[in-house]
């Protein structure tokens, strides 16, 4: 039903409308008065009323027409508002009845929190520590001890920060998160937490087990892509892989007076009747640290040595620095002229792309590989295996080189790690080293199936300290089979968190590359990370005026 146009007191009329009303308006007082007139003339002169002439006629047509205008104009809002009157009553009964049938609506997102709800007063003893906060007077990473409330120290710090900074932060969620969690070893001064979506991918075929991949990421198409791309993988038999290596490293840096005697040093570390010695001192910090070697680089008269470890099923960084520290204070006693620059020299090499690391691996160092069928290729990943061959050669190998690249012979493969790294509580920052990656093509049988492989030195996971003890990333990890440590075997767990990782990139590898190859890039992030929408088209529209 159209929608009635109602006039109420005080409305604002068009321009037009308010116009023809003081034409009406004029029109009946002018031809009232003029027939007044000669009405008043006529009983003077005793002439009959009756008897008009011409222009008699043409005001007594003006009076009548102005004034069946005048009382329907505004006549109509009276009408109108008892109209009204009635079928808001009518209206209310069917949608008090409509509403009284009606399933309940569900609860909102106590996530997204109700925006209708006037905000809950802070208790009195809060404002005042609020009141501090902003003043000076209280320190804030000092709340959570002196409380000794997380969530409330959380709470009022938000609050502080928001009347600092006049940011209310409304999209930044304080309930629904274990702040206790994270005290003293993942994060300090919380206000809040980033929610962050996670996709499930998989099955992943990978050494005879059937895997489902969480993958936390904000970019459209990259769950998908790699579900495709293990697809592709269990259709052809799976994809198998092989752990060659296994240490974490720290590298610290120690200055002599000169370099005669950091040459010292470096012959006593290198030498293997000592490594027994070392061996021992660094051991003693850690049921799972065990020392595997050192190497040693000189820069002028500094020197830095870079230790190895295994770490169980820890990513072990804390581990490694703990066994270090181990040994400096040990070497002390003989080298008393060194002095100790620092317990990390960047020689390790951590979250910076380094050759070492390239070259010499840090954390997990792993091969995965799967042979896709050629009907797979085709089916599946809608390309052919000469067309992704040659991309391969092209792109990630020579096109790698041409910019100098270090580690990053692969199309995407920091994508798929960092989203399985923030999906299972691992260090976001150390995807640098662990993305390292050459991915491997070849035309196998005849050239009618695909060999792909993908190499990398440097995976860093663990599956037991920092951000792997909080419920989401720990739920993810068990998912994975792979949550906390492993007492049978300490160090699988985290071994088989590294094979995945390498399982997964190979699949988001064949994927990428087989869409560039068959010019579907473009197309699917249209449809499923961008809008499709014809951009000029949408300015034209929107400078367009609008219609009230």
């Amino acid at each position: 039903m159209g929608e009635r146009v109602r006039v109420q007191a005080g409305d604002a009329l068009p321009l037009p409308i308010r116009h023809t009303n003081l034409i009406f308006s004029a029109l009946f007082a002018a031809s009232l008065v003029y027939l007044m007139r000669r009405w008043r003339e006529k009983i003077r002169a005793s002439t009959p009323l009756h008897v008009v002439s011409l222009a008699e006629i043409f005001a007594i047509c003006g009076l009548v027409a102005s004034l069946i205008y005048l009382l329907s104009f505004f006549g109509i809002a009276f009408v109108q508002s008892v109209v009204s009157n009635s079928d808001d009553e009518e209206d209310y009964i069917i949608d008090s009845t409509r509403r009284a049938q009606a399933p309940p609506a569900p609860a909102p997102c106590a996530l997204l929190g109700n925006p209708a709800a006037a905000p809950e007063k802070m208790p009195e003893e809060d404002e005042e520590i609020v009141a501090e906060v902003v003043a000076g007077k209280i320190p804030s990473y000092v709340l959570e001890t002196r409380l000794g409330d997380c969530r409330r120290a959380a709470g009022i710090r938000k609050e502080a920060l928001r009347r600092i900074t006049g940011r209310e932060m409304d999209g930044l969620p304080l309930d629904g998160f274990d702040y206790a969690s994270i005290l003293g070893q993942c994060c300090e001064l919380p206000v809040g937490y980033v929610q962050l979506p996670v996709g499930v991918a998989g099955p992943l075929l990978l050494d005879g087990r059937r895997l489902y991949v969480p993958m936390a990421t904000t970019e459209g198409c990259l769950v998908a892509s790699t579900n495709r791309g293990f697809k592709a993988i269990a259709e052809s038999g799976g994809a198998s892989s092989v752990v060659l290596k296994d240490g974490m490293t720290r590298a610290p840096a120690v200055r002599f007076p000169s370099a005669r005697r950091a040459a010292e040093l470096k012959g006593f570390l290198e030498n293997p009747a000592n490594f027994d010695t070392l061996a021992t001192v660094f051991n003693r910090s850690s049921r799972f640290g065990r020392l595997q070697g050192v190497k040693c680089a000189m820069a002028g008269r500094n020197l830095y040595m870079r230790f190895t470890c295994s770490t169980g099923d820890a990513m072990g960084m804390n581990m490694v620095s703990k066994g270090v520290q181990n040994v400096l204070d040990y070497l002390q006693d003989d080298f008393p002229d060194m002095d100790v620059v620092s317990i990390s020299g960047n020689f390790c090499s951590d979250k910076k792309s380094a050759a070492v690391n390239w070259i010499e691996g840090r954390g997990k160092s792993v091969v995965c590989e799967a042979v896709i069928k050629e009907e797979v290729v085709k089916k599946v990943l809608k390309t052919n295996v000469q067309a992704v061959v040659e991309l391969n050669v092209i792109k990630n190998l020579a096109g790698s080189a041409v910019a100098g690249a270090l580690g990053g012979f692969n199309a995407h493969a920091s994508n798929i790690v960092t989203a399985i790294f923030i999906a299972t509580g691992q260090d976001p920052a150390q995807n640098v080293e662990s993305s390292q990656c050459i991915t491997m093509l070849e035309a196998i049988n005849d050239g009618k199936d695909l060999h792909i492989s993908v190499t990398m030195p440097s995976i860093e996971v663990g599956t037991v300290g920092g951000g792997t003890q909080l419920a989401s990333q720990s739920a993810c990890l068990d998912l994975l089979g792979v949550k906390g440590a492993n007492r049978e075997s300490p160090g699988s767990n985290a071994r088989l968190l590294a094979t995945v990782v390498a399982g997964a990139v190979l699949a988001g590898e064949l994927s990428l590359i087989s869409a560039q190859a068959a010019g579907h890039l473009v197309q699917s992030h249209m449809k499923y990370n961008r809008s499709s929408r014809d951009m000029s088209k949408a300015a034209e529209e929107a400078d367009r005026p609008k219609k009230c």
